[in-house]
């Protein structure tokens, strides 16, 4: 039995690069830094001062009564959607909005909601907000991203830590070909970046400690890498099946060839060093899509600047991918944006999707010495790509095992 085929039709995001896709994508080819010093009262006393924020506030997008009883993980969810909707031209297109679904991913969810009602309940109990519990759920991004789309096939949120975004649009991507959709507006949110996740990543010493050089700090695969840059953003995409696509004569970025899903079964924090969950993802995510090693010329690597996580994924793609790993550019956008945890997924997701629109890979900073066990071709500077049929690969991995990776080609 054929597969239907899933496109792309629509583009969303916010990021510590810009407050959309036209920004985020200028800022990533530039190979500007989002990262800075926070300057915030509380985090005086932490040895991690530094961050990825958004650039634009999602504050100064939502209308404010909406805003108040949204989380800011939400908020930046629906920022996105709303550009990915505008961007699909859906709005008007006569869509059966019981043909329309939604997978928006958190990693953490509304974490801002669940420490400021805890600390109004320990002053007074009736000082806890009565939306408290719609705004911190994880699922509150997917249900108010429906909720404004009036979407009816289905509403979902996959929590999987850092391969969350990826998994939305994995799960995106079977609702539509199993029949159960024809639209899914697919993607992931954080907004965590508040003094307990800073505190505890550090305590595991798991992110970056150059609080006096921040634009520095996110230097995946750098032999001096020392840990992750915390960030937040949102990214959303609007898939949808290629003939739903062509009859309403959509504007289509690329396809959504396929995905693979794994699990470690390793440890709760640290990926298997020997990468095998990592590379049958990707095998799984070529298998599915019609693919072969020899179709892939860009990888957006999960690439967190972290010591063994960069390693462990080098040798993932080398084993997923052999001797074609040669002509595959490896890019890593976290070290412009930071780490966005369950939204990252999402918002390179976004950035691989217009890599193959755009043919070009955006370059990875801070690489000032390659770690010899970095066995990749890293874009370090714009890497132009080959005409004709090419497909590229986006990887996502997250505590506990979680391993996503998502294939895309051009059209």
């Amino acid at each position: 039995m054929s597969k239907t085929r899933v496109v792309i039709t629509g583009l969303g995001a916010t990021t510590p690069l810009g407050g959309d896709v036209t920004s985020t994508w200028e800022g990533l080819l530039a190979g500007r830094s989002g990262a800075r010093r926070l300057t915030d009262e509380w985090v005086q006393n932490l040895a991690v001062q530094i961050a990825a924020p958004v650039a634009v506030e999602p504050t100064e997008v939502i209308e404010r009564v909406k805003a108040r009883r949204l989380d800011r993980t939400a908020q930046l969810a629906v920022v996105a959607a709303r550009e990915a909707w505008a961007d699909s031209g859906l709005e008007d297109s006569g869509l059966d909005k019981e043909r329309l679904g939604v997978a928006v991913a958190s990693g953490i969810g509304g974490l801002h909601t669940t420490l400021s009602n805890y600390d109004a309940l320990q002053q007074n109990p009736r000082r806890v907000s009565p939306l408290a519990i719609p705004m911190l759920m994880p699922n509150s991004s997917a249900a108010y991203v429906s909720l404004e789309l009036g979407a009816k096939a289905g509403v979902h949120t996959p929590v999987s830590a850092c391969a969350s975004g990826n998994e939305a649009i994995w799960l995106g991507l079977d609702q539509i070909r199993l029949g159960r959709a024809d639209v899914v507006v697919a993607g992931g949110a954080e907004g965590a970046i508040m003094a307990l996740p800073l505190a505890a990543f550090g305590m595991m010493q798991a992110l970056s400690k150059r609080n006096d050089d921040p634009e520095k700090a996110s230097r995946p695969w750098d032999v001096d890498r020392d840990g992750f840059l915390l960030g937040e953003g949102a990214g959303i995409l609007i898939l949808e099946s290629y003939e739903h696509a062509k009859a309403r004569g959509a504007k289509i970025y690329a396809e959504l060839a396929g995905a693979g899903i794994s699990a470690d079964g390793h440890d709760i924090a640290q990926p298997d060093p020997t990468g095998s969950g990592a590379r049958r993802a990707m095998e799984r995510a070529l298998s599915e899509g019609d693919l072969t090693p020899a179709d892939i010329f860009h990888i957006n690597a999960h690439a967190t600047s972290t010591p063994q996580g960069d390693i462990a994924e080098s040798l993932a793609i080398r084993q997923a991918l052999g001797k074609e790993a040669d002509h595959a550019v490896a890019t890593a956008p976290k070290s412009m944006i930071g780490h966005l945890l369950g939204g990252a997924g999402a918002v390179e997701s976004v950035a691989t999707v217009l890599a193959l629109k755009n043919r070009v890979s955006p370059p990875t900073i801070n690489v000032d010495k390659l770690d010899d066990a970095i066995e990749l071709d890293v874009a370090t500077e714009q890497r132009k790509l080959p005409d004709g049929d090419i497909a590229a690969l986006n990887n996502s991995f997250g505590f506990g095992g979680h391993n996503a990776a998502i294939a895309f080609k051009t059209l």
